[in-house]
């Protein structure tokens, strides 16, 4: 959700930038710096923005240059006259040398500078072509996100590949689940007979198919099978798919902690364990995806 665009243009004579930046984001938040006047195009900047992006914390700003020839530079004789009373009015007071004229024309309001009066056509044609300038924008800055998300998805598809090796693996050594139990069981029988315990073979019967039944994690070698497919038919589908990647890698990481609370064997624990080191990958890369 990462990128940056700029553009420029002129209309009549002045010539405007944007720019606009873009980092992840849970939705989309747009922050707008507009110059002052143009604040009524705020509104149908959003809109446009609303349009083209989905997710990530966007920077969008405008500035202006004008031709100095435009400028018409006011004398406010209210103020003036306001500011040498309160200057004649000081100097009585104090006793000190009277105010010079540059400090009197440098007190705010007294010089005004004033933009030409503009007619509703003209500002609405100024206003469309700072539109248009602004949509050159997001397209490129639409362009620089495709381009990270076609990185991001290479990234992505080998850390599905690896928990697809992972469950692989383990769905080998869960066939040896059944002897790891039964061992144990044995060499804790033996302590038992050795000091003396007395044991029913029935209640060890019932005891052993329990051990199994905990230790199976073919359900959810499944469901993480499952959830592989999910994520590699929401990346194809070409659609923003970052939020439900965010709770997919969720669903991910609750199967893995089942696996390593289940593991019966010191390979299913190591399993589970890189299970949860790619899955902790995953869900930081999933959060740059719009």
């Amino acid at each position: 959700m990462t990128g940056f665009a700029r553009t420029d243009g002129t209309h009549e004579q002045i010539r405007w930038f944007w720019e606009v930046r873009s980092v992840n984001g849970r939705s989309l938040d747009v922050r707008l710096r507009l110059p002052s006047g143009l604040e009524r195009l705020e509104p149908r900047v959003r809109a446009r923005c609303q349009e083209q992006l989905v997710r990530g914390n966007c920077t969008i700003s405008l500035a202006l240059k004008r031709d100095a020839g435009q400028m018409e530079i006011r004398l406010n004789q209210a103020a003036l006259g306001e500011a040498m009373a309160v200057a004649e009015q000081a100097q009585k007071q104090t006793l000190l040398e009277p105010a010079k004229l540059d400090t009197l024309l440098g007190m705010r309001g007294v010089v005004e500078v004033a933009e030409p009066d503009e007619s509703e056509e003209q500002r609405e044609a100024f206003a469309a072509a700072l539109l248009a300038g602004l949509a050159d924008a997001l397209d490129q800055l639409v362009a620089a996100r495709v381009a990270e998300g076609q990185r991001l998805e290479e990234v992505i598809e080998a850390q599905l590949a690896a928990i697809d090796t992972l469950v692989s693996q383990a769905t080998a050594i869960m066939a040896q689940q059944p002897d790891l139990i039964a061992a144990r069981l044995r060499e804790q029988i033996a302590r038992l007979d050795e000091a003396g315990a007395s044991l029913d073979p029935e209640r060890l019967h019932q005891e052993g198919l329990l051990l199994a039944a905990k230790a199976d994690i073919q359900e959810e070698l499944d469901r993480l099978t499952a959830h592989v497919a999910a994520a590699r038919e929401l990346i194809a589908s070409g659609q923003p798919t970052g939020r439900k990647l965010e709770f997919l890698a969720q669903e991910f990481n609750r199967e893995a902690n089942t696996t390593c609370s289940k593991a019966a064997g010191i390979e299913i624990s190591r399993i589970g364990l890189e299970l949860k080191s790619v899955i902790d990958q995953l869900r930081e890369q999933v959060q740059n995806i719009e």
